[in-house]
């Protein structure tokens, strides 16, 4: 195996293990209500169970996600570069260690807020073009979003939304915290193209 192949599977498998999780958390959410208020401080994707400082922390990244988005809603390669250092900052800074819970989640969340700094350094690196910034900030969500599904996010509303014709009909997806579509792989072409697909709600 090529050594520059190795980052991409340890994120890979990283981010696997964080799935993994976030499923193994939802299938308990099938089981009935008595069994569910038994176990509601175990279940992190349902509640959320950390601190409140780990929390507001939580929510200063979002904030700089969020800013980092309505920056390629407006095409500003400047402004997506600014608040994409800035949620790499705040990533960065969570207070793990103040947060509680089961340590083995712990350390998967470390290595997954790890692998966003990453995708994030590769793209300020690279100093792509705006369609490149696109596609990073595109990974960015994908793992932000399986992130938040595992830690919850206090006393916040989440939506997750998908527009099917970015990337030349592929489909992408991306994190609001409004349920207005303002699309950020089009822009004014196609600002309200999208759809929420699901609602994170804590």
């Amino acid at each position: 195996m090529p050594a520059n192949d190795e980052p991409m599977n340890i994120q890979k498998w990283t981010l696997l293990a964080l799935m993994a999780l976030v499923a193994f958390t939802a299938c308990n959410n099938n089981t009935s209500e008595a069994k569910q208020n038994i176990d509601k401080d175990t279940l992190g994707s349902l509640n959320a169970p950390y601190s409140d400082v780990f929390y507001d922390s939580l929510k200063t990244a979002m904030s700089s996600y969020y800013s980092f988005k309505e920056a390629l809603v407006r095409a500003d390669s400047v402004g997506a570069d600014e608040h994409a250092l800035s949620l790499q900052h705040h990533l960065d800074s969570l207070p793990f260690a103040t947060a509680g819970g089961d340590t083995t989640k712990i350390v998967l969340l470390q290595e997954a807020a790890s692998n966003i700094h990453a995708e994030i350094a590769g793209m300020l690196l690279e100093k792509s073009d705006l369609e490149k910034r696109r596609a990073s900030f595109e990974a960015v969500s994908d793992m932000l979003y399986d992130f938040v599904k595992a830690t919850g996010l206090k006393g916040a509303t989440v939506y997750r939304q998908f527009c099917p014709m970015a990337f030349n009909d592929r489909g992408a997806y991306w994190l609001s915290d409004k349920s207005v579509v303002r699309n950020p792989y089009f822009g004014d072409e196609m600002l309200g193209c999208g759809e929420v697909t699901d609602t994170l709600q804590y």
